[in-house]
């Protein structure tokens, strides 16, 4: 029998890493990391999930896209969170995402290309992200013409954190991400429901710092959920 939706156990978030000061979980796609001007109603949220997973107080360090999976780093008191957000504005976060989007973008390439804040931000700020391609798929669906199309399984690592940033930098290049239904190409996002994944492909695989506490080296992975993993089997 499944549980209710108001059983603590069903809502948790799983954890990939806890210690007395911090914690990294694996967000859901799907979930809003906390309450917004984008929320639109919504009452579910990570930030609350979390304080009752954890029976304490909760500082998010930094944020996910709704619909975007994997590492989110909190911390459990507000002087951890002050060291870990110099550290994010240091540039001293590291963040590994993995995405897949269309077409065969050369090995290694830079998107240098400023963006605004999103909605009622609209002055533009540098922003800067790195790809690196770690696996070509050709699938046997057509597209534009073609008896074929083509995808791209990529690492992207930002260097700077505006909205919707590796989303947006992927679209400038014509490399949609697919399953984004706000920045992507509706033709591919089809393609890939037809084959029963409903959800953008863009996760939070890795983050790695020194530890706030010890300065030790801290990584965390998180595993992909079993729709991101269907759409790795094609490469």
């Amino acid at each position: 029998m499944a549980a209710p939706l108001s059983d603590p156990a069903a809502l948790a978030l799983p954890v990939v890493y806890q210690d007395e000061w911090l914690a990294v979980i694996n967000k859901p796609a799907g979930l809003m990391v906390h309450d917004s001007a984008l929320a639109r109603g919504e009452t579910d949220f990570a930030a609350d999930r979390l304080r009752d997973q954890f029976g304490r107080k909760v500082f998010l360090v930094h944020r996910l896209d709704r619909a975007t999976s994997g590492c989110l780093l909190l911390a459990f008191d507000r002087d951890t969170a002050s060291t870990l957000g110099k550290a994010v504005m240091a540039g001293d976060l590291h963040r590994d995402y993995r995405a897949i989007c269309r077409g065969w973008p050369e090995a290694d390439f830079d998107v240098d290309h400023p963006l605004d804040g999103g909605p009622g931000k609209p002055v533009k700020k540098p922003a800067q992200t790195r790809f690196q391609v770690l696996a070509r798929a050709e699938c046997d669906w057509p597209s534009s013409g073609f008896a074929s199309s083509r995808y791209a399984l990529v690492q992207a690592q930002p260097v700077t954190g505006r909205f919707r940033q590796i989303r947006r930098h992927l679209k400038h290049v014509s490399h949609h991400l697919i399953g984004d239904t706000s920045h992507g190409d509706g033709r591919h996002n089809r393609a890939f429901r037809m084959v029963g994944i409903h959800r953008m492909l863009l996760h939070a695989h890795r983050l790695a710092l020194a530890h706030p506490a010890s300065g030790e080296a801290l990584e965390a992975i998180a595993p992909p959920d079993a729709q991101f993993a269907r759409a790795l089997a094609y490469f």
